[in-house]
């Protein structure tokens, strides 16, 4: 006797797509293969006509996140107890949020703060980066080899300020030497590098021009943050990188030429990963110029079109490994409260739609495989930042997240169908596909529309990176 069983559904494995049944006992995967009728479970799930697939996981969160864009006011995003309800309805199992690094504090200590403020308070297991920005001690870097040892291997840097710089606001760049020196100590220890990647010169002219010339339109925002800065910015760090032996895992590209440089670099064998948001595959630029268009957008901003080809080429074959959110969940109001090139709010709300979106517009309609939506919805963010094989596989002794997706649903999504705060961007989007069933180490947590789960299922998780992909390209 085991204590569930998943029978009848398409299950995605690594060896393929089958009919399998899925046997569970005590939270982990116990059985993958041809159904045995003598199995006997304490629960059978009926999967027939859905699609089975390994618990989703994002791999960038902003919960409980001081909102910087106006810094006079002092307020912060959605909190985990609030926004991984969206996440679990919307079949993601684990997120890995940030804790931040600033001159004033250090690494052990933002750990500690950030682990207090997660304990009891997530629906979904969890672990976090931790970002380093400012200008830090250089004491700072040698208290990344425990932080790797302690579970936690990925490190953020900002090549860039996002924002013009602001006495009220917390630094976010990391000058290119301590860059570096991080990127040193990623590779002798086991970690990565996590890297937002702008151009800072190119960017801050920008701002200073645009005001200049009288164009601060948030509708301006693409040629603030432009093509050629990403550019720039991933070719610098794919240099310092190669030079120190270190991977970097680029978060949220949102242009071509950061698609190209990273398949460049891959194809001279280097560890390089890129990361994009369902955000920037599906909206452009244009959205900005609409009612509630800054509903859309972040740091780096949308681009165009030919960007968004690239970023949907990536995902669908190669060259973007993931899919995240940069999940910054607020109100409304908060979110539209700027609308000029240097106020506007970033960060998305769409943790919770992530995994039916990327079924629709890749599985659906751009003929993406379904082994392939398990690699950039799951297994990847698995692979790289150290979560696999306890996270992101259909496979024995692996956690039994799972995630069952109905191909039937054919709707436009509505205010109603979303669970975190007073809107979704995702509003009006029609979807073929969506999550009906999420379960989390072998408990269902979502299931028939009703959240089973509860606050603290979730647990930290702690991370290791097989050294195999930090020496050359996977994933």
């Amino acid at each position: 006797m085991i204590d569930l069983i998943i029978r009848g559904g398409d299950v995605v494995t690594p060896a393929g797509v089958g009919k399998f049944s899925v046997g569970v006992n005590e939270g982990r995967i116990a059985t993958v293969g041809v159904d045995d009728r003598t199995l006997e479970a304490a629960r059978v799930i009926d999967a027939s006509g859905k699609i089975v697939v390994p618990g989703g996981i994002e791999p960038h969160a902003h919960l409980s996140s001081l909102v910087t864009m106006q810094p006079a006011v002092r307020e912060f995003t959605l909190g985990p107890e609030e926004d991984t309800v969206g996440m679990a309805f919307g079949g993601t199992t684990t997120h890995i949020d940030f804790c931040f690094v600033h001159p004033k504090t250090d690494i052990p200590s933002a750990l500690e703060q950030r682990r207090k403020r997660w304990i009891g308070k997530s629906y979904v297991d969890y672990s976090f980066h931790v970002a380093l920005g400012g200008a830090l001690p250089l004491r700072i870097f040698d208290q990344m080899r425990d932080a790797i040892a302690e579970g936690f291997p990925s490190f953020k840097v900002f090549t860039n300020e996002t924002l013009p710089p602001h006495p009220q606001r917390p630094p976010f760049k990391l000058d290119f030497g301590r860059i570096e020196m991080a990127m040193g100590q990623a590779a002798r220890h086991g970690g990565i590098m996590v890297v937002h990647a702008e151009d800072d010169e190119l960017v801050q002219f920008n701002y200073e021009r645009f005001r200049e010339e009288g164009r601060t339109e948030g509708a301006n925002l693409h040629l603030v943050h432009n093509q050629l800065s990403e550019q720039l910015a991933f070719t610098r760090t794919i240099q310092v990188a190669a030079a120190t032996g270190s991977a970097v895992y680029f978060v949220h590209t949102s242009a071509r030429t950061g698609v190209e440089a990273v398949v460049e670099a891959r194809a001279h064998r280097l560890p390089v990963y890129a990361e994009t948001l369902h955000h920037y595959a599906c909206f452009s630029a244009e959205e900005y110029k609409r009612p509630r268009g800054f509903c859309y957008h972040t740091y780096p901003s949308l681009k165009l079109p030919d960007d968004q080809d690239a970023l949907w080429e990536g995902l669908v074959r190669d060259g973007v490994s993931t899919t995240a959110t940069d999940e910054y969940p607020t109100s409304l109001a908060m979110k539209l409260r700027g609308n000029k090139i240097d106020d506007v709010t970033g960060g998305n709300l769409g943790a919770e739609a992530r995994m039916g979106i990327i079924f629709t517009e890749g599985v659906v309609r751009r003929g993406m495989s379904l082994q392939r939506f398990v690699d950039v919805t799951s297994t990847n963010a698995a692979r790289i930042l150290g979560l696999y094989p306890q996270k992101g596989v259909i496979a024995p002794g692996s956690d039994a997240d799972l995630v069952l997706i109905d191909p039937s649903i054919d709707k436009t999504l509505v205010r109603e169908d979303f669970h975190v705060s007073d809107y979704s961007p995702w509003e009006g989007w029609h979807v073929r596909g969506w999550p009906v069933t999420t379960i989390l180490r072998g408990k269902v947590i979502v299931e028939d529309g009703r959240l089973r789960g509860q606050l603290g299922d979730g647990r930290l998780v702690a991370r290791k990176i097989d050294p195999a992909i930090l020496r050359r390209p996977a994933s």
